[in-house]
């Protein structure tokens, strides 16, 4: 099955621990807290505000101390971020933009996110990077693998895609986060589940 990760939209919105709770309950498997701009406290009180049998599927993306004062389940590397805080044992992913940073990474993560793969959802702009052929010659060399997600512009129809392509599963952001109502939630998350299967 296809490992479903899903990114906190970046600025704070109302609900959001009660949908993340939701999204973890209906079988995401890991919820990623990337909120660049915040301040350490309004992090602080995020994570608080959320049941502590979830912090193992969590991944924290910025004031990375705060995984392992908490007890999260991992932290996500990036250019803001380039490495995980002096002993922190849990998982650790990062964003790569090229096949090459995915080449140079792959035996320091443990999964790593390849964007932008479609035309993003949640950033104006922000268009595909990327071949399908090229893709599938990459995984064909085992560049992309079990260990890498699609991020950018998934939808949940596309994941059977993603997987026929090499993907071992995608990470979604704006496809979650345009409507986060009980139906519309109920709704995506039921797509997920009909296409991650497929």
């Amino acid at each position: 099955m296809m490992r479903i990760v899903v990114i906190t939209a970046p600025d704070f919105v109302r609900g959001e621990a009660e949908t993340i709770g939701r999204l973890l309950d209906a079988g995401v498997d890991r919820l990623h807290l990337r909120k660049p701009a915040s301040e350490e406290g309004a992090m602080r009180r995020l994570i608080e505000s959320l049941p502590e049998a979830l912090y193992p599927r969590l991944s924290l993306h910025d004031h990375l101390p705060l995984a392992a004062e908490y007890g999260l389940g991992g932290v996500h590397l990036n250019g803001r971020n380039p490495e995980a805080p002096k002993g922190f044992a849990g998982l650790r992913s990062r964003s790569c933009h090229t096949l090459g940073e995915l080449t140079a990474c792959a035996a320091t993560t443990d999964y790593r996110f390849l964007s932008p793969i479609f035309d993003s959802i949640s950033k104006s702009g922000y268009r595909s990077a990327f071949d399908e052929e090229v893709l599938r010659r990459a995984s064909r060399q085992g560049v992309i693998d079990a260990r890498t997600l699609a991020l950018g512009g998934v939808e949940p129809e596309r994941l059977p895609l993603l997987r026929d392509v090499g993907f071992g599963g995608a990470a979604l952001l704006g496809c979650i986060w345009r409507d986060t109502s009980r139906e519309g939630l109920r709704q995506t998350l039921r797509r997920i589940e009909q296409y991650r299967n497929a």
